[in-house]
Formats: structure tokens, C-alpha cells, sequence
């Protein structure tokens, strides 16, 4: 019998130490080459959001590959690819660790729309903040020892 799969994905990390390195200019490009990781991984970019220190990704996930390889191949690749191709950033680097969130199909369009917010909302919110309430909506508890690097 054939597999199937919808297994949907919101991952959030920052850059180390969260620093304002991902710039206007060339997050859409960023973004555009981590939907390429993915679909190197058979896996596909639903949508991706965020400011200068983090990312908000939506991924719909090969049903053979796990969330931490998933992450790993996107920070590696596209870190490798920033060095390559952004002027000026050879110190960027992504944080060690990650979030990450199970998505029901019916709730996709909510998080699309947070996506889209996110530069409004961080006009509010700090990302450490963000990332405690999604942690206490999923019922994680945070270990704030090991969260920030």
C-alpha cells in the first residue's frame, strides 16, 4: 500500500545571539532559497516570515524526513549561501537551536496571516517574547537556560 502524509510544520529560529543581520533587501531571496532546500528534501515552503533577527517558516514536510534534519539542512545551506552572495555578511550564522510547532491543515491560513503580521507584531513584541507564548500555547515548557544563544 502507498504512504500518505500532510505533515505541516511552523519552525522558528533566530540569528545568533539575535542579531539584526537578515536585511529588507535580500530576506525574499533568503526566503526563496530555503523553499529550494526544502524541495531538495522533497518537502515545500508554504510560506515564510520575519524580521531582521529570526525566521517563520511554514513547511509542509516529506513524510520521510524529521523536523531536526529539516532545520539543519536549512541553516546550513542557506547560511552557506549568505556568505556567498550577501555582501557584507560573513559573520552571519543562525542560532543552534529552534522551535518547532505542529500545524493542522484547517489552522495553515491563521499562521499564513501571523506571517504576514510579523513585522507589525515585533514592533510590540521581543522574539524571546514571542517564542515564550508559543511555547505555553503548544504546552512546552521552556527551559529559558538553554533557549538564547
Amino acid at each position: 500500500m502507498q504512504s500518505f502524509a500532510r505533515i505541516s510544520i511552523h519552525f522558528v529560529f533566530s540569528t545568533k545571539n539575535r542579531q539584526p543581520l537578515i536585511l529588507p533587501e535580500w530576506e525574499d531571496r533568503l526566503y526563496g532559497v530555503i523553499g529550494g532546500i526544502l524541495r531538495a528534501d522533497k518537502s515545500v515552503l508554504l510560506c515564510a516570515g520575519g524580521v531582521e533577527d529570526h525566521v517563520h517558516l511554514l513547511v509542509s514536510m516529506a513524510r520521510d524526513l524529521s523536523a531536526s534534519d529539516a532545520v539543519r539542512n536549512i541553516k546550513t545551506d542557506s547560511c552557506k549561501w549568505v556568505h556567498e552572495n550577501i555582501a557584507g555578511a560573513s559573520d552571519f550564522e543562525w542560532q543552534r537551536g529552534y522551535a518547532a510547532f505542529s500545524v493542522s491543515r484547517s489552522n495553515e491560513d491563521a499562521v499564513r496571516t501571523y506571517f504576514r503580521g510579523q513585522k507589525e507584531h515585533h514592533r510590540r513584541q521581543s522574539y524571546q517574547d514571542e517564542v515564550r507564548r508559543l511555547l505555553v500555547l503548544h504546552d512546552i515548557e521552556p527551559d529559558e537556560e538553554y533557549m538564547w544563544d
